[in-house]
């Protein structure tokens, strides 16, 4: 790299400013790459009781929906799911975290009220309505898992990428660029050098 730069005081001064202006956006680079990873760690603890959470929780539903279909029979199961009236819908936005845009997962009807169910009072049953309670617990949070895994992997991916980039200037970018400031400081000191014995040898003759 340095024997592509001009060995002047111009250019040297031009490469201090670029010194400068990279090294400050090492340093931006460095605290975004620790900020992202503090938030990683947090949601990483956050969406492993998630998932122990949300195992637990499709057991109990699976638990409720066997005895439902053992006591009052696969047809009445069936007959109570087709009489809902809710219609579960789920929306994505966007959300930013430190200048990375992450879904943001939101639902509405995920959870059926008695009322929703169009089964009545006389056609009830205890145990389709609690396993019908179990599994839009589920739904909520299935849904609010996939919204921080989805953002998981997209802190990661950023994390990725700004690691290499910081790595970059680290090993690569700045060490050229100090080794060019170097070579044009020691051209610049040894024309001088040569510059004043010419006049001393000018002045002698």
């Amino acid at each position: 790299m340095a024997l592509d730069i001009k060995p002047t005081r111009s250019e040297l001064i031009k490469l201090k400013a670029r010194i400068k202006q990279t090294k400050n956006g090492y340093k931006l680079l460095k605290m975004k790459r620790d900020g992202l990873f503090y938030e990683f760690r947090s949601l990483l603890s956050d969406m492993i009781e998630a998932k122990r959470d949300l195992t637990a929780t499709y057991r109990l539903a699976k638990q409720r929906i066997d005895l439902a279909n053992a006591i009052e029979g696969g047809l009445a199961v069936r007959a109570a799911a087709i009489a809902s009236t809710g219609h579960p819908e789920v929306e994505v936005e966007r959300r930013n975290i430190m200048g990375v845009v992450v879904p943001s997962v939101s639902g509405t009807n995920l959870k059926s009220t008695f009322e929703e169910r169009g089964v009545g009072y006389i056609g009830s049953s205890t145990y389709i309505d609690e396993a019908g309670d179990s599994f839009g617990t589920l739904i909520e949070k299935i849904v609010k898992a996939s919204e921080m895994e989805a953002t998981l992997k997209r802190l990661l991916e950023e994390i990725e990428a700004t690691k290499r980039r910081v790595n970059a200037l680290e090993f690569k970018v700045i060490p050229e660029l100090e080794d060019a400031r170097v070579f044009i400081q020691l051209r610049l000191e040894e024309m001088e050098r040569e510059e004043t014995f010419r006049l001393k040898r000018f002045k002698n003759k």
